[in-house]
Formats: structure tokens, sequence, C-alpha cells
């Protein structure tokens, strides 16, 4: 497929400069070697409705990816419903019976791309990637933009799964896309894997219930360098990028094989066996180190040195089976791996060098169930949970809870830490948080369904 520009986007004018801090971007879903922490960002310790929120702006469409920042832009993926009909597929209420009650669209959904100022929370530019009717639906939980975007610093890259992936420029412009197939996911769950960008190539895991697969693409034009068939099912777990030996690795999580790829070559260099199935936990890297985990008809997490070759389960460095999550992945900061048990809000905090427990499966009052992953700045933990409640703790060791916080909407993104703001994407709205902001709404005209 050739780069191609689409007929249906519409390029403006040029908007506001970007901000030059680059420490203060967040390019990807779960920051730096997917350790869920900033080292500069001054988020906000409290907040509601009426207080510490900067702006708060409507989301169109339904979408579960979380945002990203670069410069002064946050950028964020949503699905719109068209409501333009097919005539010729079946209405929802006339398909079969599928587990979780799930259904197949009928209608059109436009696939989009969304550049807000980080400052204001003003539009800047939007663009319609796609416009299609998916050929599956998606858990109740899910949509159909649950993949995050990406940034290299230059483009942003997003992928709408069996919709195609697509690269904009920080203005809007349309680069290329690439349409690399229809998924069939498991119980026609969703797809949710979110691309990785690195060295000029932009790396995608797709696995299913067809042919699981992992690509990788030439950022500059969407050409496929190479793809590699993988032997997995089911799993939506975001690869990490590692450097080992003069060589950079892609390591991706999955139920029959952890497998570290040469991002050259696609050569697998490692792989160990130990998880448990539908993994969607994305690995952590630490230096050398990797941690991995699954909770799904079981928990596993393995601490695996990047170093080896070959079939390296029994270099495992330990290993633990209690308390690992199903959808969120966990957190690394300073030496310390924080984790909630399935989808619960009960936390665990291991040495990530021995696994030793320092926090072992404890109940956070207030916080309920949550699909979104913990973030940390500042020497704080901050969980969202999916009802609108937020606990923050210390993350120095034994269980302190700073701050218990709520919003009225619900959340299953993960948020996103730039400079003094915390960005939470909800079912509804797109807050951004930060102490002193005067944004205030009235709670008591906002109803949570």
């Amino acid at each position: 497929m050739h780069p191609v520009v689409s007929k249906t986007l519409t390029i403006v004018a040029v908007v506001a400069p970007l901000c030059l801090d680059a420490s203060e971007d967040w390019l990807s879903w779960r920051g730096e070697g997917n350790r869920g922490v900033s080292e500069t960002a001054e988020p906000p310790l409290t907040w509601s409705e009426t207080s510490n929120i900067d702006w708060k702006v409507p989301i169109e469409g339904e979408g579960t990816s979380s945002p990203i920042v670069v410069g002064d832009r946050v950028f964020i993926t949503t699905a719109r419903d068209t409501g333009e009909i097919h005539p010729d597929l079946p209405r929802p209420e006339d398909q079969p019976e599928r587990v979780f009650g799930i259904t197949f669209p009928n209608t059109h959904y436009e696939m989009i791309l969304l550049c807000i100022d980080r400052g204001s929370g003003k539009t800047l530019w939007r663009r319609v990637a796609k416009t299609l009717i998916p050929h599956e639906g998606h858990h109740r939980d899910a949509s159909f933009a649950s993949g995050s975007p990406v940034s290299d610093g230059e483009n942003v890259y997003c992928w709408f799964g069996s919709a195609g992936c697509f690269a904009f420029d920080l203005d809007g412009n349309l680069l290329w896309e690439r349409n690399l197939g229809e998924a069939r996911m498991g119980a026609s769950l969703g797809e949710g894997s979110s691309p990785v960008v690195h060295q000029g190539k932009v790396v995608l895991v797709r696995d299913h219930a067809g042919q699981s697969r992992i690509s990788v693409l030439d950022a500059n034009d969407g050409s496929i360098l190479w793809q590699r068939d993988r032997d997995e099912e089911n799993a939506w777990a975001t690869p990490v990028i590692a450097q080992f030996g003069g060589r950079t690795q892609v390591i991706t999580s999955a139920t029959n094989r952890v497998r570290a790829y040469d991002l050259a070559s696609g050569e697998v260099i490692w792989h160990a066996g130990g998880l448990t199935h539908n993994c969607a936990p994305c690995p952590i890297l630490d230096g050398e180190m990797v941690y991995l985990m699954s909770g799904y008809r079981g928990h596993a997490l393995l601490a695996i040195p990047i170093s080896g070759q070959g079939d390296v389960t029994d270099q495992i460095q330990w290993r633990t089976t209690k308390g690992t999550p199903y959808v969120p992945s966990a957190m690394l900061v300073d030496g310390r791996l924080f984790f909630t048990r399935s989808n619960q809000g009960i936390l665990s905090c291991l040495a990530a060098r021995t696994g030793k427990p320092i926090i072992e499966r404890q109940r956070i009052e207030g916080l309920g169930d949550l699909y979104a992953s913990p973030v940390g700045a500042a020497g704080r933990v901050y969980l969202i949970g999916r009802r609108g409640s937020a606990v923050v703790l210390s993350d120095g060791g034994p269980l302190d809870q700073l701050a218990t916080n709520r919003l009225a909407d619900q959340f299953h993104a993960s948020p996103a830490l730039s400079g003094d703001r915390l960005l939470l994407r909800g079912m509804r709205f797109l807050y951004c948080l930060r102490q002193g902001g005067t944004f205030s709404s009235n709670p008591s005209a906002i109803q949570l369904s």
C-alpha cells in the first residue's frame, strides 16, 4: 500500500507553536520504558469538580485510549458512531446472543484523532483517519479506539486495529496509512494494543484468534520492513523497547511465549514461558531486567534478564503467582514495582530486584475496581478507579494514603503526566488537572451512567 492522503481531510492553518521543553512530553501511554512514571511532573495532590481543574472538555464519540502530550499539544483518539445504517446488515437486536451481550455494528464509525491545546483545552484540529463499519463488536467496557497514540516528537502514529495505522504530522497532515487486515478477536472482545515507535520504526503487535503477527513499519512511509507470525491467541499487551549488546530488542508478552525480537531483523533473540491467558499488562523495562505479568485464569509475574539467548525460561530471576493484574499494567519507581490484583483496588508493591513484598495485596479504601494503570510523580502513586474515585499514595514503601478524590465521570483509560498537569480521559470528558486550576463545573448537573 502506497502512502495516501485521504480526500476527507482538510488541512487547517498553522496553529500555536510547540513548547520546546521536552521534559513535559508524555509520548506514549506508559511513558519511557513503560514504567508509568515522570521524573519531572508535579501534578496536584487533590481535586474535585470544583477545584484544581485547569480545563474540562467533552470528547465526542467513545474511546478508552489514553492521551499523549507533545509540546503544548495533547493527542487523543476516539470513535464516533455516525448513525448511518447499512441496510444489508442485521440490527443489533436481531443478532444471535453472544458472550457479554456483544453485538456487531450495522452503522458507520469515524476513527478520529484529536489535537487539543494543553493550555486551554481548545481543539486545534480534528482528523477522521477512516470511516467504516467495524467487522466485529467489542466488550461493553472497551471501544473501537482502545489503542493509544504514540509520538517520536515529530509525528503522531495512531492504530485503530483493523481500521488501520495512520501517521500524521503535528499540524494534522496525513503522512501515510497502512491497512494490515482484519483481526478476529476471540469472543469479539475488541482490539487494544498500542503502537510503539523507535529508531524510525513503528511496531505493531496483533495477537488474536486468527493468525497473530508482529509487524514493523517504516515510520517515514508506512512500508512493511518485516513481519513475523506468532503462535498466540488473544492478547493486548503493548511491547517495550530495550537495548543490550548493541542490539535493539522488542519485548512482547503473550500466553505461550514471552519473546524478544531484534528490531532490525525480526530474529527472536530470546524467549520464555510462564504467563497465563489473555495478556494485557505491558512489559516494564528496568535497565537489564524486564518485568512481565498477566492475571487471567491465574496470576504470573516474571523477572527476566534481557541478556539471554534462546530459551531463557530457566534463567528467570524471580517470579510470583499472586496478586497480578488482568487489565491494568504495573508501575515501576525507584526499584519498587506497584500493581493491582486483577481489576480490583487491591495493591501490591514488590522490590523489583528480588521480588520481596513491601505491600502485599492490601485493599485501597475508596478506590473500587479499576482498568486504568497507575502513574507516579513527585513521590506519589496515582490510582484512578472506574467510577470517578482516585486515590493518591506515597511511593515510599508501606501503604500511606495521602488523598482520595472524585470526579463525575467514569474512567477506563490510564492517565498522562505533563509538567504540573495530570490528564484524565473519562468516558465523556477529558480533564486537565493542575494545582490552582480555576475551572469549576456543577457536579450535580452531571449524572453518572
